[in-house]
């Protein structure tokens, strides 16, 4: 399940999308526009800034903006980075141990293909796509 974390980080570079252009955009200004806690925003824009998806600056005229245009941003690499793995189970996550039932297990190929799904269809929509 995507968390509000994921939803609302999605949020605000829609935000920042539609007024690209515009300069640094205050946070309190998406907050309001998208009727989120301020509060929460801090750590979601944070996250952001550290994956290197959008850069603040402080001060007066201070806020943030995009780092890269709308349509260099895949909606799953936003969603991966605020949210972690988007494998449907534990033993198809990147860098998990080895699975003891990985030979016998006859429902491993239902999860990779259903995996392969999210993951096509994540990272063929781009921010772009939902302006």
């Amino acid at each position: 399940m995507i968390s509000t974390k994921g939803r609302y980080a999605l949020r605000v570079m829609i935000d920042l999308a539609e007024h690209k252009g515009e300069g640094c955009i205050p946070l309190k200004d998406i907050a309001a526009r998208q009727e989120i806690s301020k509060k929460y925003l801090e750590i979601i824009v944070k996250e952001l800034v550290l994956g290197k998806m959008v850069a603040g600056r402080g001060g007066h005229g201070g806020g943030y903006v995009l780092c890269r245009e709308p349509e260099a941003y895949a909606i799953g690499e936003i969603l991966e980075w605020m949210e972690g793995s988007l494998a449907t189970v534990s033993c198809l996550t990147e860098g998990a141990p080895p699975c003891a039932r990985t030979e016998t297990c006859k429902t491993l190929p239902l999860w990779k293909e259903y995996n392969q799904i999210v993951h096509d269809f994540f990272y063929s929509k781009r921010l772009s796509d939902l302006l």
